[in-house]
């Protein structure tokens, strides 16, 4: 059992049930990537793992404790979230943004200490933005800005860093930037990466763990190789697909795909049949 987990969650929006008691646990020092269709429930998990929404029934367990009972100071120590779209006050420059990833440890009225300093230094250092410290969040490019955000969630010193889709409105360069920071972070310093991601070349090439989800269920979790197959994505996305080898990873690779019409309602069927053979066996 990992130190994050969930025990038969479910979440709603209104009167939307959107996840469906799920049951997930994330790997200790290793990454996870949720994939999925659009509105299939993966930003809603994460947000719930990281409370930023609340749940309706079930538990998020950190170490063993509701995080609903974690003081949010507490929590903030544990984990950090970097969401899909950040913003930060205008104006703002890159050392004033790292610097908020402090506050979870600030006393009285948040003087920065030494040690607070430090930390700042070594987040702009991990990320490869201490160029920009003084200059404005505004007038980075857009993988300079994201890595300017991770570097305020490093600067919190949490071992849990989630990301909801870090890759969003990036062309590929500063795509593979920043998910080759993130695989950096990963194996330098053990943090625990979790995170949404919509390319499933780059979820199968850089995570060691995959969590595939349709309707707010876990269609299936395990490493690159057993979720990225002609039968899981077809459950998944209704696609066939083609999977290959990645030559430079030894990852599996999507090399072609085609939409599958018509065919839908007999996969649900199919899908459903082997669930019942899985929970009778």
């Amino acid at each position: 059992m990992g130190r994050l987990y969930t025990e038969d969650i479910s979440i709603s929006y209104g009167e939307k049930l959107i996840v469906k008691n799920l049951d997930v646990v994330i790997p200790d020092g290793k990454i996870t990537t949720i994939i999925g269709s659009n509105g299939c429930g993966k930003s809603t998990l994460l947000k719930a793992m990281t409370r930023i929404i609340p749940h309706q029934s079930g538990s998020v367990l950190l170490d063993g404790k509701h995080i609903s009972k974690i003081h949010t100071k507490q929590l903030a120590k544990e984990m950090a979230i970097l969401p899909q779209t950040p913003e930060s006050v205008a104006g703002l420059t890159v050392g004033e943004l790292v610097s908020y990833g402090r506050f979870p440890h600030q006393k009285g009225f948040g003087k920065l200490t030494k040690h607070d300093i430090e930390a700042i230094d070594w987040a702009l250092e991990s990320t490869n933005t201490m160029e920009f410290k003084d200059r404005s969040v505004d007038a980075l490019s857009g993988g300079q800005r994201q890595r300017a955000w991770i570097a305020m969630a490093l600067a919190q010193e949490t071992d849990i860093i989630f990301l909801d889709e870090p890759t969003t409105y990036l062309d590929m360069a500063h795509q593979l930037e920043v998910l080759e920071l993130l695989q950096k972070l990963n194996e330098e310093q053990g943090r625990t990466i979790v995170m949404v991601l919509h390319d499933l070349n780059q979820a199968a090439r850089f995570a060691d763990y995959i969590i595939a989800m349709k309707d707010g269920e876990v269609i299936k979790a395990g490493s690159p190789t057993e979720i990225l197959t002609k039968d899981i994505l077809r459950k998944v996305f209704q696609i066939d697909a083609e999977i290959g080898e990645d030559p430079r990873t030894n990852k599996p690779i999507c090399l072609t795909y085609h939409l599958i019409k018509g065919e839908q309602k007999n996969e649900e069927v199919l899908y459903a049949n082997d669930s019942n053979l899985v929970a009778t066996s």
